[in-house]
């Protein structure tokens, strides 16, 4: 699927399971130290309402050149940076959420819709800033829709709501992961656990 529409296509149905959250969740667990508003806050923040400001923002000269090469990354960072973005992340999660007020719903469909406005006016090789450095638009963007389903997918299970991310969606995020893990160093360890040949690493992540 063209990474347009999958990023639109991720929107939509995130939207949608939002709007089914019932209310007695919000403040029940999301993920990890996250509450459900905060996971959403999250997900919101990093994969809805920073897509116009980074498609608008020029990014000179290109950083970081594949999808799987923006978590990859992470791991080259020192270690208090690191630690410093993810406590700031909570932060920021904590925060989104709380702006979302009573009727998150309504609020995630407004900044839905100027996200994929912004898809469809940028140009698939226009290089733009975002949080690794410069990158293209269709490199950047498929990290946006791994972000909706993968997060989606956490609401569901938080919130006992089921998603309806299609089963392209879910192939292509996981496609994905296995992309980065192989980036990497890890594809040969994950590929052996994938086919029954060996184990993961308790609470193995590639991101």
């Amino acid at each position: 699927m063209d990474f347009r529409r999958s990023y639109r296509s991720a929107a939509v149905t995130y939207v949608d399971l939002v709007s089914r959250v019932p209310a007695d969740k919000w403040d029940g667990p999301g993920l990890g130290d996250w509450t459900v508003r905060e996971l959403v806050g999250h997900t919101v923040s990093s994969a809805l309402r920073q897509v116009p400001v980074v498609l608008t923002t020029p990014g000179g000269e290109i950083v970081v050149s594949s999808a799987e090469g923006y978590w990859a990354l992470a791991r080259q960072v020192p270690a208090d940076i690191y630690a410093a973005a993810v406590a700031a992340s909570g932060d920021d999660a904590h925060a989104t959420g709380l702006v979302l007020g009573d009727d998150p719903a309504d609020a995630i469909r407004e900044l839905a819709g100027r996200a994929t406005q912004a898809v469809a006016t940028a140009a698939d090789d226009d290089v733009v800033l975002t949080a690794a450095g410069g990158m293209r638009v269709r490199d950047w963007l498929p990290t946006r829709t791994f972000e909706l389903v993968v997060h989606g997918i956490d609401l569901a299970a938080a919130t006992g709501v089921p998603h309806n991310f299609s089963p392209e969606a879910v192939a292509e995020a996981t496609a994905r992961a296995a992309r980065v893990a192989i980036a990497v160093g890890e594809g040969e360890m994950l590929l052996r656990a994938l086919t029954g040949r060996g184990e993961l690493p308790p609470k193995f992540s590639i991101v």
